[in-house]
């Protein structure tokens, strides 16, 4: 069958990237892809055939690279981050789908290290206990059922992965997710950006903070990710960031079962 990879790069350059990434990407006879990733990926790539584009088109990158496979390439199409973390897979499956391909095209996703589990490995232990993802855009989502999601995470006291929390002229979803927060007790922030290249920067703060820098705080943009903790996140002793998955709650020290 003709091959098509939904190919996962990871948060950023190349570091994130997995061997099975690397292998497919070479085998790989044309790329497809949002163009500022696929220029991280210039090395990797080659003299492949290649079509990048901008912002919001989206769905003419996935019929590209559909259009390749079809014409027998084995083609890679570039999602940064992981494919399934507000990714390409689902825009390339809904295509494949409605145009009746599955017996023609073998579509192959491609697993990736996001930027919230890099973050995460930075930082310490953050996320160690149950937590949700959520985008703040409401291109494709609705602000209301993106409120919901984010309360209904505060009150169920999970870790929460913030995508997309704010852009110039989209701010209305990131000024409601600060009145949530503003609701609840204080809990650890992290803020990071440009995970895994040159510009990487992670920030230890409080959501105290951020409220209080409401939509004017120079950390926050399209570019960022933020991660809040739940009641039990704290500091170590050196800094880092740390969610106790419980173990020394039910163990001593040795390893024994504490009396009840």
């Amino acid at each position: 069958m003709k091959k098509l990879y939904i190919l996962s790069s990871g948060a950023g350059g190349t570091k994130y990237m997995t061997t099975e990434a690397l292998e497919a990407l070479n085998e790989s006879e044309a790329v497809v892809g949002y163009r500022n990733y696929v220029k991280e990926l210039k090395e990797l790539i080659g003299d492949k055939p290649l079509f990048m584009s901008g912002m919001t088109k989206e769905i003419a990158r996935c019929q590209e690279a559909i259009n390749y496979a079809k014409e027998g390439k084995t083609t890679s199409i570039i999602s940064n981050g992981d494919v399934n973390v507000f990714g390409m897979a689902t825009l390339v499956t809904e295509l494949i789908d409605e145009q009746g391909l599955w017996d023609e095209i073998e579509v192959i996703s491609i697993a990736g290290v996001t930027s919230f589990l890099a973050t995460a490995s930075r930082i310490g232990a953050p996320i160690s206990q149950d937590f949700a993802v959520i985008s703040l855009s409401d291109k494709l989502t609705d602000i209301d059922i993106i409120d919901k999601r984010v309360r209904n995470c505060f009150d169920a006291d999970m870790i929460l992965g913030i995508y997309n929390p704010k852009s110039k002229k989209r701010i209305l979803p990131y000024q409601n997710f600060l009145k949530a927060l503003s609701e609840g007790e204080e809990r650890i922030a992290i803020i990071a950006s440009h995970v895994g290249r040159d510009k990487e920067k992670i920030i230890v703060t409080t959501t105290t903070d951020l409220i209080k820098q409401d939509i004017t705080h120079p950390q926050i943009t399209m570019s960022t990710l933020i991660i809040v903790g739940n009641s039990q996140t704290k500091l170590t002793t050196n800094g880092l960031v740390l969610t106790p998955r419980g173990y020394l709650n039910k163990y001593e020290m040795s390893g024994k079962l504490k009396d009840k």
